[in-house]
């Protein structure tokens, strides 16, 4: 008979192997809603395959609270929202879903849905090691062809280092990067704030 702790390391693994099995077969966005709400972890949903949101360090939550909790006071009485990684940005034109570290809409078609947004029109991703690749490739990539989105950002969690993709008004994607001592601006809805409050009480790791 399996004592408490051995039935628990099965669950876990069980688990595990359920999901590395789902993580192989295809969805369509319906199926996914339905499975996801069965599910420990956070999934996105990308060309039909799902795979698992890995979780966060210290800096990288702390930074993500900095930058929302500035966002969301200035957005105070505004018809904009801003939104954490639990919701999802829908890509647009596509049947795609990704959990972005912060979302911001001004567009009230975002209302209709409570499960995603599609009209962001600016985005955050407070970059891993695992992940910087991608956000600044691929990920962004989809991620313009929205014509909503005015503002990507994608904030180091190793120094204080921000780069902003910025969509002009001639409709060019043009890369702002702001360093310690730095005004960072967000155009998209109308803030600047010294890059040193994004980084509030964040402690760097001395590099090797």
């Amino acid at each position: 008979m399996l004592e408490c702790e051995d039935y628990y390391f099965w669950i876990q693994e069980f688990m595990v192997m359920i999901a590395a099995r789902d993580e192989d077969r295809y969805f369509t966005p319906e199926e996914y809603f339905a499975w996801e709400e069965k599910q420990l972890e956070r999934h996105e949903l990308i060309d039909g395959r799902v795979s698992a949101m890995a979780g966060g360090t210290q800096n990288h939550s702390a930074i993500k609270l900095n930058i929302g909790s500035l966002i969301k006071a200035h957005l105070r009485g505004s018809k904009c929202r801003v939104f954490n990684s639990d919701l999802k940005v829908n890509i647009f034109t596509t049947r795609n879903y990704t959990y972005p570290d912060l979302s911001v809409t001004c567009d009230a078609r975002d209302r209709e849905h409570p499960l995603y947004i599609t009209y962001p029109c600016l985005i955050v991703e407070v970059l891993s090691d695992s992940t910087e690749a991608y956000d600044r490739g691929k990920k962004f990539e989809k991620y313009r062809q929205n014509p909503n989105l005015v503002d990507y950002v994608l904030v180091s969690s190793d120094e204080m280092a921000v780069d902003i993709y910025h969509k002009n008004d001639a409709g060019e994607w043009v890369i702002m990067s702001y360093r310690s001592g730095d005004e960072v601006e967000l155009k998209s809805i109308g803030l600047k704030v010294p890059i040193e409050q994004f980084y509030e009480e964040v402690i760097f790791e001395p590099k090797s």
